[in-house]
């Protein structure tokens, strides 16, 4: 053959492998609303930095005459490239061969790209869009599942892995997503789910529609397992473009510093006055958020999963930093068992990837009732707790109201090694609230008081005495449990200079094998 006979046969069956499962089953992915893989791919990175692997792999199975059926890439996209120029890999399962069914080969491919990121330090982006396990190849495809869930384990705290969801996610396939740092999903084609809603109908006798078991929306905000949600499959790959940004390419890494017009010592004199005079009424924490973060920008992470918890991250001084903060307006920002697992999570996750948290206090304590006790919340509770105790990274803790009993300590507090704990004058650092601790300390005398009018002026001068030695920050700040009381208008000062002097800190746990963190 001749040279130009062979180059003209490379570029030929580089153009077949383009075409993935053809142009009929492209048109059909288009009509459903779909990008194909290598569309995504090409939204995801930079405009011409991906490199492709494997796009001659074919799959070996010759069960059910599958070798009369072959394409090349065998239904996966892989590679790397950049996002704003910062070195990422990337597959992306291609629905237009074989449903993007996952065979021994594919899961090579996925093995081999998951491989050399780790070497190399980089983020791994996986874009799902399969029908599951290839039934055709029977154990080597549930085989395939199992390399690529133990390197997920593997690579878990050392290189950032996010997955995206833009289509089908079912049985098996699922827990590859589950074992990452991030899942993203699109509202308009994409789900998740163990069993679907024909076996759910079979064993249960429930109906229920695919969106309603799986949908995007039902895991952003029942079960958790979304942690973002985009629109469009462009709005969601767009979020993922902005996530990276904001975390460092491996374990050993810092997050890219962004430099900003913001100064460091801008003064926000709404915060002067963003507390109620009422200790009931609920203000929004977010407003606290991004008038002290840099250019008022903040990317919530979970927004729609227990609300009475906010996290996110954003940058302050060109640093990147999580942010966790109780949300006085939901729930009047008690911790319960979701808000708690998705506190330990994001803790989790900042503390291995070297990310300095900022914690923004204002909890009442956690939520009473039998539904909590029984789903756990003490356990659940234990995981936020152990989480902020285990971290080594940077932790600025600002108490700006409400810190009572065991929440005070769930959140951060200076016991958790927490580095600098500042609080606000209108700070509450208490046991309990003033009716609770009233009721328990005086309830003897108040129920010996018959006439109610004596007992109510009996129960308000006990509830200001207490508020007088509890409903102020002194306290604690006379045993050192906070470091110092600031005004709120220069929060973002104070907390951007700790940060800098924390820059170097060095801290270390015990040796040990891995830690029993109490799931």
């Amino acid at each position: 053959m001749a040279f130009e006979e062979k180059i003209k046969e490379l570029l030929d069956k580089r153009s077949l492998a383009k075409q993935g499962g053809g142009d009929k089953r492209i048109a059909k992915q288009h009509e459903q609303g779909k990008f194909t893989a290598r569309e995504r791919i090409a939204l995801l990175l930079d405009e011409g930095s991906f490199e492709e692997f494997d796009m001659f792999v074919t799959h070996r199975c010759v069960n059910f005459d599958m070798q009369k059926q072959s394409f090349l890439g065998d239904g996966v996209v892989t590679g790397y490239g950049t996002i704003e120029g910062r070195l990422v890999y990337v597959f992306a399962q291609d629905f237009t061969v074989f449903g993007g069914s996952l065979s021994e080969t594919m899961a090579l491919k996925i093995c081999k790209l998951m491989d050399q990121a780790m070497k190399v330090g980089a983020p791994v982006i996986g874009l799902n869009d399969s029908g599951g396990a290839r039934i055709q190849e029977g154990s080597n495809a549930l085989a395939g599942y199992s390399e690529i869930f133990e390197r997920n384990i593997l690579a878990s705290g050392v290189v950032p892995q996010i997955s995206a969801i833009f289509g089908p996610c079912a049985g098996g396939a699922v827990y590859s997503p589950a074992l990452t740092d991030f899942i993203f999903m699109s509202k308009e084609n994409s789900y998740m789910f163990l069993t679907g809603p024909k076996v759910v109908k079979t064993v249960t006798g429930e109906d229920v529609t695919v969106d309603k078991l799986g949908g995007a929306m039902v895991h952003a905000t029942k079960s958790g397992v979304a942690h973002f949600v985009g629109e469009t499959e462009e709005e969601t790959i767009q979020k993922i473009r902005e996530l990276v940004g904001y975390i460092p390419s491996n374990n050993f890494e810092e997050a890219p510093y962004v430099a900003t017009e913001d100064p460091i010592d801008r003064l926000e004199d709404t915060l002067n006055s963003i507390i109620p005079e009422n200790p009931n009424q609920a203000y929004d924490v977010k407003d606290v958020i991004t008038a002290i973060v840099d250019d008022g920008k903040f990317f919530e992470v979970h927004e729609h999963f227990a609300a009475n918890l906010v996290v996110g991250f954003a940058r302050m001084g060109g640093m990147s930093i999580g942010l966790v903060a109780n949300q006085p307006k939901v729930m009047a920002g008690v911790l319960d068992c979701n808000s708690s697992r998705k506190g330990a999570r994001f803790v989790r996750f900042c503390d291995a990837f070297n990310i300095p948290i900022v914690t923004l206090v204002d909890v009442p304590g956690f939520l009473p009732g039998t539904g909590q006790e029984y789903n756990g919340v003490i356990v659940h509770g234990a995981k936020m707790l152990y989480a902020f105790g285990e971290a080594t990274v940077p932790k600025v803790t600002v108490t700006l109201r409400k810190s009572y009993g065991g929440a005070h300590i769930v959140m951060s507090c200076k016991q958790l090694r927490s580095d600098i704990n500042y609080a606000w004058p209108t700070a509450q650092i208490a046991v309990m609230g003033a009716s609770g601790a009233t009721e328990v300390l005086h309830g003897r005398a108040i129920k010996e008081i018959t006439d109610p009018e004596e007992q109510a002026a009996f129960i308000a001068k006990k509830e200001q005495e207490y508020n007088d030695q509890f409903a102020n920050p002194y306290n604690a700040a006379k045993y050192g449990y906070i470091d110092d009381v600031i005004e709120p208008r220069n929060t973002r000062f104070r907390v951007i200079r700790a940060l800098q002097a924390l820059s170097t800190k060095k801290d270390s746990l015990p040796i040990k094998k891995h830690c029993n963190l109490p799931l």
